[in-house]
């Protein structure tokens, strides 16, 4: 186990040099003409659904129950909601705050404000196309001190084909920017006591659900939430987190895994839908991480085992087009690629779960993905 969890928090530096080597090349060549800005901005490429999509942020706090990691304090989180709506005109959001760059950037050693000016595509507090309940709901996790920003292609996408996306930052796991200036610190990082925070984001995912259905939710639109279609995934260790949720909380109805070492992994089977996703470090055939293997004995309902050939383990998350973009990928497959294939496995996933729509993605090898192989040990 503790080789695993060393090659998963390396794995992600390591991935996320491509965005830095990268960025090196465009901030160098502003820093010799003895200019401070770079001349070509990096942005998230745009949702292929027929919607345009809006962004608002929650902070939510769970009132009780203690932060793992600063126990004297209430558990404190921000989510990011994406969702589809009727508006195009209007400020699009940042990608994350001058701040969480800052922060970030240091640990990738890449300068704070590239990772701050980054263009998005959603409309900050545009409103919402529907209010009827209509909308399914997918849940994301990030990865271990990654911000939640980093999927926001992914909610872009989910919400452009009509989802409700919740991406939660979780507290001390990552730079967190809160609405009264806060910017806290991945205090987490420090010990990197993985099974620690899977288990308790598996509490968080819960705890965000908990407040975005019922009578009583945090957000004021939240009426658009279907609450009994909701799928929960994500990065990394945000993808062991969705799987501890799936287990204690019965209201996820499907989950899935990008690239993410099992932390604390449930003994209990699964009997709902659920979907590994591996890059090629660690997760790109059985036996080589084994709580991999586990995990897919584990699960009693729709599954499936996929890896993706040429891919590294933050290839699924923005950094493969923006590693692309900012000029070498380290990936042997073109980073707008990876980005394509995440969007399409992961969409095609709810589709079918969700709303009981066919995706021919997820069927099984074919031509049009030859990049997929999967899996059935």
């Amino acid at each position: 186990m503790q080789r695993h969890r060393k090659r998963t928090l390396l794995g992600s530096t390591v991935a996320a040099a491509a965005l830095a080597a990268g960025a090196g090349i465009v901030t160098t060549t502003a820093a010799n003409a003895e200019n401070t800005e770079s001349e070509q901005a990096l942005a998230i490429p745009a949702p292929g659904g027929e919607f345009a999509t809006g962004t608002t942020q929650l902070h939510l706090v769970d009132e009780g129950r203690p932060d793992v990691w600063v126990p004297e304090e209430d558990r404190e989180l921000m989510v990011t909601m994406w969702y589809p709506t009727a508006e195009t005109e209007g400020a699009t959001a940042p990608y994350m705050t001058a701040e969480e760059g800052a922060l970030f950037g240091a640990q990738l050693e890449v300068p704070g404000e590239l990772l701050a000016s980054v263009e998005t595509n959603s409309v900050i507090d545009a409103e919402p196309l529907a209010d009827d309940g209509s909308l399914p709901l997918v849940v994301l996790s990030p990865g271990f001190s990654f911000p939640r920003a980093t999927l926001t292609g992914m909610a872009e996408e989910l919400a452009s084909q009509g989802y409700a996306v919740a991406a939660v930052g979780h507290n001390y796991e990552a730079p967190i920017t809160f609405p009264d200036g806060r910017t806290t610190e991945c205090l987490a990082c420090v010990g990197e006591d993985t099974e620690t925070s899977a288990w308790n984001r598996g509490k968080d995912l819960s705890f965000v659900l908990d407040e975005l259905t019922g009578d009583d939710a945090a957000w004021e639109d939240a009426g658009i939430v279907d609450a009994e279609h909701v799928a929960v995934g994500g990065h990394s260790i945000g993808g062991a987190g969705s799987h501890r949720a799936m287990v204690a909380d019965e209201r996820f109805d499907a989950g899935f895994n990008l690239d993410g070492t099992f932390f604390a992994l449930s003994h209990r089977k699964l009997d709902r839908p659920f979907m590994m996703v591996g890059g090629g470090d660690d997760h790109g055939s059985p036996g080589q991480d084994d709580t991999w293997d586990c995990a897919w004995h584990r699960l009693d309902g729709w599954k499936r085992w996929i890896s993706v050939t040429g891919t590294t383990h933050s290839s699924m998350t923005d950094f493969g087009p923006l590693g692309e973009q900012a000029g070498l990928n380290q990936d042997e497959l073109d980073g707008f690629r990876s980005n394509e294939i995440s969007r399409a496995l992961v969409t095609g996933f709810v589709d079918t779960h969700l709303r009981g729509e066919n995706a021919p993605v997820l069927d099984g090898p074919n031509e049009a993905w030859p990049e997929l192989e999967f899996h059935n040990p």
